[in-house]
């Protein structure tokens, strides 16, 4: 395991992260507190100290376990979790219980210090955009917990670019605590981050914590077999594109004796420097396995290959950027000699 800096602030996390979205069994797909204990150690003693988890993980019951689980050594770990979804137990009938809001940040915080056992957040995520509230309301609640010690770090999850653009621009105009983190799904199949979100990051200097790695288990490889799944899955099947794509991952996986789910974790590993992905598992061994993408890189040949698998669309703007536009009617005769053109697109 090695380490690196949380976006442009001075919090020093682990190269992975350990997701609980599994840890408890109230969604009916989730491990036990004697499995999900069990991974929080092996994600340990493998060297992790970043913790992803969110106030309505498996109702709640993810952030309890966690508090439980990093009483004994609370200081060493780094937590992040998340606000915006209904808050556990909440009135169906209340509007206010769930959202972007000042209000809902701060009900949603104090339950999640309870629930962690904890006095501060090291990361607090919105966690998905609700095409309600204005930014300048996020922003402010954010600088107020941060303040207050309750929060000591901001980001933002599953939001269009443009929001998280105009929200670090707010941070840097008014002082407010600047954003340093920005969760997304990404996969081999699944990468429409990479057209605005991912340059956003970068420009920006997030962070990028990448989840669902393995497409909803698809990329394990467990479709492909005679039969299917032989347990559980949050993943009600895989279509002909993905399981195509699961056979990539399996014989590339053959060849280096390794995993299929060890493949996907170290194709977003090494796609950008400022990614961190998040390993979740609903037992053990599934957890050991992903883990054991840490023993090994993919070379240069073989992430082309998987590039290749599905290319992000490129739709309006992103078509309008091409290469006769470029080399005609922007840079010239001489764009091959120009270090500065962003082309390729991811």
């Amino acid at each position: 395991m090695r380490y690196t800096t949380l976006g442009r602030s001075g919090l020093r996390v682990s190269e992975l992260c350990l997701g609980t979205m599994t840890f408890g069994e109230d969604w009916g797909w989730g491990a036990s507190k004697e499995d999900s204990r069990a991974m929080f150690d092996a994600f340990a003693a493998a060297g992790g100290n970043f913790i992803d988890t969110s106030s309505n993980y498996t109702n709640g019951t993810a952030e309890s376990f966690t508090g439980d689980f990093v009483a004994a050594d609370r200081d060493y770990w780094v937590i992040a979790t998340k606000y915006t979804l209904r808050r556990p137990g909440s009135d169906p009938g209340d509007l206010n219980a769930g959202g972007n809001s000042r209000k809902n940040m701060l009900r949603t915080v104090e339950a999640s210090l309870r629930r962690l056992n904890t006095d501060h957040i090291d990361l607090l995520y919105l966690h998905m955009w609700d095409y309600s509230t204005p930014v300048e309301e996020v922003m402010r609640g954010f600088d107020d917990l941060v303040r207050a010690g309750k929060v000591l770090h901001a980001g933002f999850s599953d939001t269009p670019a443009w929001v998280v653009a105009r929200a670090q621009t707010l941070a840097e105009w008014r002082g407010y605590p600047p954003l340093v983190a920005y969760q997304a799904a990404w996969n081999v199949i699944e990468r429409g981050v990479e057209l605005d979100v991912l340059p956003m990051t970068q420009a920006l200097g997030l962070s990028v914590l990448a989840f669902d790695l393995l497409g909803g288990g698809v990329l394990t490889g467990k479709f492909n077999r005679p039969g299917g799944p032989d347990e559980p899955t949050r993943a009600l099947g895989a279509d002909e594109q993905q399981t195509a794509a699961a056979d990539v991952l399996i014989r590339l996986a053959a060849e280096l004796g390794c995993t299929p789910s060890q493949i996907a974790v170290n194709w977003v590993r090494q796609r950008a420097p400022h990614v961190i992905p998040i390993l979740g598992a609903r037992r053990p061994p599934q957890l050991a396995d992903t883990l054991g993408a840490l023993d090994f890189t993919l070379t240069d040949e073989q992430m082309t290959a998987l590039n290749a698998l599905r290319p992000p669309t490129r739709d309006y703007p992103h078509s309008f950027w091409n290469d006769h536009i470029r080399r005609n009617l922007i840079y010239g005769q001489r764009v091959d000699e120009f270090d500065g053109d962003g082309w390729p697109l991811p």
